[in-house]
């Protein structure tokens, strides 16, 4: 049995200890440089379409055309889903650690190279811009699976879920980075070359040196990557992964004792007698894992990809409540440089004020709630405020309620991330078993992932106005925006049913999770009576 495992015994009762911190620092600066590198692209856009589609005599700014805006935007979320798929599976192949080297190392150099561009085309730059961004997402699609599995593996079953969370959190951190760093960027170009407003005159209000300002802000996210590259590679093998998948007793105890500086011992027959035990050895097609975790992985990939439509959806009315209150100005009444500051900064106070604190609400309240209290509250509220957003959209279009409509807008985000945005994350890394923990913890994030591309794309096109006339141009007619919110609050409400497939796995041990600590005994009696225990 898994859990008489001395090794693993010693993690599960371990005190939180300073390589608690540094794992969540390690694994959390791979999250926070995702974040940064995924949201940078947002801060930028804009600005790409000013530089290379700029249009003599037209009354607005040069924008992306829709297949190019589609194309630059979504191509890193491809990415991420092929990553989140191939990594995961590669993670309990070869070990949690030799792949994260691996998958730091392409967010490296993906992140430079994607700053960089052949000639000067726009066909060239965009096409360049996008090959780099789908192998910079492949990388970022790893770190999904290896950190949540690490984070994991390595806590203690007290506070397993504030450690795991903390790790997502540092997404929060990245976005708000981005946001602070384009700030100082652009403001720093805009006092050294100063320019006219479009209208006052078009081809001026683009300096030239506004081509290195998308170019340094996509290129810094290398920076934190590269900077905990050497922590990475200096941290040990989970001790789970040592012992239940590469089957080394003595390494694990020899790892964990210098971790834990306490002395292990190694326990070669035990390991052995779990790893060829019934409940030791089978595989993800097998028919034991879908009676035992079936359900769960069914539970795990759908709140996720559900979850993803509506956050990634946010897009629909964030450029409506910016422009609303005051944030953003109409673009051709500014420069290229100060579009990018003011488009950062409405990015920061969004981040500071909803996205940050509702990360750092689950980690403090996940190990007292539970996962499944949290997930099921947050689904409940952002189906409430989104159902409050749509039926009297009408209401919220007048100037005069604008306000009402930003805070609703605000709170819908805070209890996304004080909800499934970060339990979404944390289950799948505790509920599977070590050998097929990173693989299903991919392929639930890849489902999240696939959300995220329906949520960002699907419905940019669905909530164009109903009159072709009136949508955005290039784009063919939709269902408008109130009519897409209606669709987000029933997507909402979906999730909250399918938050009842997914065990609570606070305070419980991974094997205790997963059904390792089972023994052949439980097993074959459990196969006499026809039934197949389900943990």
């Amino acid at each position: 049995m898994a859990g008489d495992l001395k090794v693993l015994n010693a993690l599960d009762v371990a005190k939180t200890q300073w390589y608690h911190f540094t794992a969540i620092i390690i694994a959390g600066m791979g999250f926070f440089t995702d974040a940064y590198d995924l949201f940078c692209i947002s801060l930028v856009t804009k600005l790409l379409g000013r530089i290379y589609y700029h249009v003599d005599g037209a009354a607005k700014p040069g924008t992306l055309p829709p297949n190019v805006s589609a194309a630059v935007n979504g191509v890193a979320f491809c990415g991420t889903l092929s990553g989140q798929l191939f990594f995961g599976w590669l993670g309990d192949k070869m070990g949690r650690k030799r792949v994260y080297g691996m998958t730091l190392m392409l967010m490296v150099i993906c992140s430079i190279a994607s700053g960089l561009s052949f000639g000067h085309e726009p066909k060239a730059v965009m096409s360049t811009l996008c090959f780099f961004r789908f192998w910079l997402g492949f990388g970022i699609g790893g770190d999904y699976p290896l950190s949540a599995t690490i984070m994991s593996e390595y806590a203690n079953k007290k506070t397993r879920g504030a450690f795991i969370a903390a790790v997502f959190a540092m997404q929060g951190f990245g976005i708000l980075a981005g946001g602070i760093f384009a700030i100082i960027i652009s403001t720093s170009f805009k006092a050294r070359f100063d320019a006219p407003a479009y209208e006052a005159n078009a081809l001026a209000s683009t300096v030239p040196q506004a081509d290195f300002v998308w170019r340094i802000i996509l290129m810094v996210g290398a920076l934190p990557a590269a900077l905990t590259y050497y922590w990475r590679m200096k941290m040990p093998e989970t001790a789970r992964y040592t012992a239940l998948v590469a089957k080394n007793a003595k390494q694990a105890a020899s790892d964990m004792s210098k971790v834990l500086q306490v002395e292990i011992e190694a326990e070669n027959q035990k390991v052995e007698h779990i790893t060829q035990s019934e409940s030791g050895s089978f595989g993800l097609f097998s028919k034991q894992f879908l009676h035992r975790h079936g359900l769960h992985l069914l539970g795990t990939t759908t709140t996720w990809f559900l979850l993803d439509i509506a956050f990634y959806s946010q897009n629909l009315f964030q450029k409506d409540i910016f422009s609303a209150i005051g944030w953003i100005p109409p673009a051709k009444t500014m420069n290229a440089l100060e579009e990018v500051y003011r488009i950062a900064r409405a990015q920061t106070l969004i981040a500071l004020c909803s996205t940050v604190p509702g990360y750092w609400f689950t980690v403090a309240f996940i190990d007292r709630m539970g996962r499944f209290a949290i997930q099921l509250m947050g689904f409940f509220f952002m189906t409430v405020f989104m159902f409050a957003l749509a039926i009297p959209y009408d209401h919220w279009t007048h100037r005069d309620n604008r306000i009402g409509f930003v805070i609703i807008y605000s709170l819908t985000f805070f209890f996304a991330n004080f909800g499934p945005n970060a339990t979404t994350f944390v289950v799948p890394a505790e509920i599977f078993p070590a050998r097929l923990r990173s693989t299903c913890h991919g392929i639930s994030a890849a489902a999240g992932k696939l959300g995220a591309i329906v949520g960002a794309f699907g419905f940019l096109y669905l909530a164009q106005n109903k009159d072709k006339a009136k949508a955005d141009a290039g784009y063919p007619a939709g269902i408008g925006v109130k009519n897409s919110l209606i669709v987000l609050g029933v997507v909402n409400l979906l999730g909250l049913l399918f938050t009842f497939l997914v065990p609570e796995s606070k305070g419980k041990s991974l094997e205790e999770m997963s059904g390792e600590n089972e023994g052949d005994d439980n097993v074959a009696a459990s196969q006499d009576n026809r039934t197949v225990p389900v943990v």
